[in-house]
């Protein structure tokens, strides 16, 4: 375990509480630690990267931990809970620049593999870890506007985003009283799209932000606020919540 011990922990409403954030070294994720850790939650990051966990915690107050955990592979996933212990509210955010191809040009046994962090990823985390979540706890996943605002050469990120609906709604029945929610992103500035030179990346976020209501595309400090807020809620369970700028609306 990666240990952060320099910098100084403020008080608020997750003071004393344990935030473990899954995907937490880059973009929302860490958007997401530097957030609970300014509400005073003690913050364990975990990645399958080792140096990017070190870049995120010297980015976050004294008292943060980070592990490096390969999220596809199951009993890597059991054996980090079983490790953990009792805790208060879980994050996944994990996921990679995802494949946009037509139909036709999709090879199948590729698209398949993107489900394995970000659906199957989940689907084994929240396995593992909801028998540790202390009482008032709360798991917060990750979708997106895909779902019910497709594009062309999104079949593979709209049936994954619609998959982590579901997960989500049948998750707050099965596990209640965990509240289990779901943040459903649009287009943010993060590394997500990091495939994309940057010439590209930035006329897509210029021509996606002209179009939208707010006249910008997302930065992950937008989304590292509702991430919070469902933590800090205490009576909504098994909610989308679309933080897109106006995107399905356009």
């Amino acid at each position: 375990m990666i240990q952060q011990t320099e910098q100084k922990r403020t008080a608020g409403f997750l003071t004393d509480k344990k935030v473990v954030i899954l995907g937490g070294s880059s973009g929302i994720g860490l958007a997401t630690a530097q957030a609970a850790a300014a509400e005073g939650a003690q913050v364990i990051l975990v990645s399958k990267n080792p140096a990017r966990i070190d870049a995120a915690l010297r980015e976050l107050p004294a008292g943060n931990t980070g592990l490096a955990v390969d999220l596809t592979d199951e009993a890597a996933t059991r054996a980090l809970f079983s490790q953990l212990g009792s805790f208060d509210h879980l994050v996944y955010t994990a996921g990679e620049s995802l494949q946009l191809n037509r139909i036709a040009e999709t090879v199948v046994d590729d698209a398949r593999a993107f489900f394995n962090l970000r659906y199957w990823g989940a689907f084994t985390t929240v396995k593992y870890a909801a028998p540790h979540l202390n009482p008032g706890g709360s798991i917060v996943l990750t979708g997106g506007i895909a779902s019910p605002r497709p594009g062309v050469g999104w079949s593979l990120g709209a049936s994954i985003c619609a998959a982590m609906e579901g997960f989500t709604r049948a998750m707050a029945v099965e596990l209640a009283p965990i509240r289990v929610n779901l943040v459903a992103p649009g287009v943010v500035r993060t590394n997500l799209w990091s495939n994309l030179a940057e010439t590209e990346r930035e006329a897509l976020y210029a021509q996606v932000g002209n179009n939208l209501l707010v006249k910008r595309v997302g930065e992950a400090d937008d989304l590292a606020q509702t991430y919070v807020y469902l933590m800090r809620q205490s009576f909504g369970t098994g909610q989308v919540l679309v933080v897109d700028g106006g995107a399905v609306l356009v």
